[in-house]
């Protein structure tokens, strides 16, 4: 795509009474204004064409307005918009929870907890966890993100903008180290490391600090989502379930950003062999409208009415996207994500051997991260060349979001196909190139 002289005036303009009127904490990364989109496409307020590879941060999983998730929502629309399903019944709720059951990677019968977020469903979690155990302890990762409400934020850990000035957060949650291999906290190589960061839990945090039977649940994300794309590494995620298994730790998989078909399977957990107790789940369940769910082991929902509730949760506009997301990710989506992402991977790995500031690359299906370094030998992040290319991307027609320190990340819709992933890391490679002339 052509250079593009970005912002444009409609779109300064509309910027400045942004300024005016919004809360100054949202995070913008560069100043797109959206018009429209289509697709994998989306247009700005001054016409201005771009390839989306963030999906309004791994949310328009079936592409933005994808025809059969907006007649869905229109033939909704026209019966009715709102009824709240915490205090009545309607279809829409009841049979997307007999989907969200069906596709839970979860061998015995699940209920869920419908929610407007993924905050909300990580919250939710916490509630549960604590009440069906009748213990106090969360335990979360470094790195982690989890949420900005208070709960959810008390698990977070990925930057200290996100916690600053908002103490005191929830009492009794410990961080632990994820298992980051490219950065090993312990300096120990895999599989040689035996997890080490996984043994640190019952060797010294359970012998000196938190009694491992007043812990009600880890909290983790499959692949760390805003801490870095993050994957562990194989038999990571079975060494913690065992733990938890052996203290009668409750397992909570927060798959806000990697469920719904994003890691190539319909839930991320599915790749490492291992079932949670409790998933949290939001982002691209429908599409873009507002929803997330919490679901539980049966067995785990005991609490009585009036225990845990929402007015606008389980929406039923919102269920008449999700269930049509989830018809297109079953037919075929799932599928193609992991066929396209592993064309990129393989894509982006031969990128590396020519572009010295790709420390790492690592992902699952269309959820891709690339770490950017000043040198391989001593891993020193390179903030500058990732910002560099995030902003020049832009100009240049591609939207693409960091993570973590260093990290881009590559998260387009699931309906991309191989020639369009190729438009997207083309546009990659030209201003990466750019980057490591003018900074490396």
């Amino acid at each position: 795509m052509a250079e593009k002289i970005v912002p444009g005036p409609n779109a300064e303009a509309w910027i400045q009474r942004d300024g005016a009127n919004i809360s100054p904490s949202y995070t913008r990364s560069y100043p797109f204004v959206m018009a429209r989109g289509e697709g994998v496409y989306v247009w700005d307020v001054d016409g201005n064409k771009f390839l989306d590879f963030t999906s309004g941060i791994a949310v328009t999983s079936t592409g933005h307005s994808h025809p059969e998730v907006v007649e869905a929502i229109k033939r909704q629309v026209d019966q009715f918009l709102h009824m709240s399903g915490t205090d009545f019944y309607y279809p829409q709720q009841i049979e997307l929870a007999e989907t969200l059951n069906r596709l839970a990677p979860i061998s015995e019968p699940t209920l869920v907890f419908f929610t407007n977020s993924g905050a909300e469903s990580v919250e939710a979690a916490i509630k549960l966890a604590r009440y069906a155990t009748g213990r106090p302890h969360i335990i979360a990762f470094r790195n982690a993100f989890h949420g900005r409400t208070m709960g959810a934020l008390s698990l977070t850990a990925s930057k200290v903008v996100q916690r600053r000035g908002f103490a005191p957060l929830l009492p009794e949650v410990t961080h632990v180290e994820y298992g980051y291999c490219y950065r090993c906290p312990f300096n120990l190589k895999y599989p040689d490391c035996d997890f080490r960061c996984i043994r640190v839990i019952e060797e010294d945090l359970f012998r000196a600090e938190v009694p491992p039977e007043q812990v009600a649940a880890i909290f983790v994300e499959p692949i760390q989502g805003e801490g870095g794309y993050v994957v562990p590494p194989p038999g990571w995620m079975k060494a913690l379930r065992e733990l938890t298994q052996k203290y009668g730790i409750l397992l909570v998989a927060d798959e806000v950003q990697t469920g719904m078909g994003r890691t190539g399977k319909m839930f991320a957990m599915e790749h490492f062999g291992v079932e949670p107790d409790i998933i949290a789940v939001a982002k691209g369940i429908a599409s873009g409208m507002p929803l997330g769910a919490m679901i539980a082991r049966k067995s785990l929902m005991t609490w009585p009415p009036g225990a845990h509730a929402s007015t606008f949760g389980g929406n039923p506009v919102s269920c008449a996207a999700a269930l049509a997301t989830i018809r297109l990710l079953e037919n075929g989506l799932v599928e193609n994500a992991a066929r396209v992402g592993k064309h990129m991977m393989a894509r982006l790995l031969d990128m590396k051997d020519n572009h010295p500031s790709m420390g790492d690359v690592r992902g699952l299906g269309l959820m891709i991260g690339v770490e950017f370094v000043r040198d391989r030998a001593t891993k020193e992040r390179a903030k500058d060349i990732r910002d560099w290319i995030v902003q020049r991307a832009f100009e240049k027609g591609l939207l693409i979001l960091g993570a973590g320190v260093n990290v881009v990340r590559f998260i387009p819709p699931l309906i991309i196909d191989e020639q369009t992933a190729d438009e997207g890391l083309d546009i990659f490679e030209e201003v990466l190139t750019e980057a490591e002339r003018e900074l490396l």
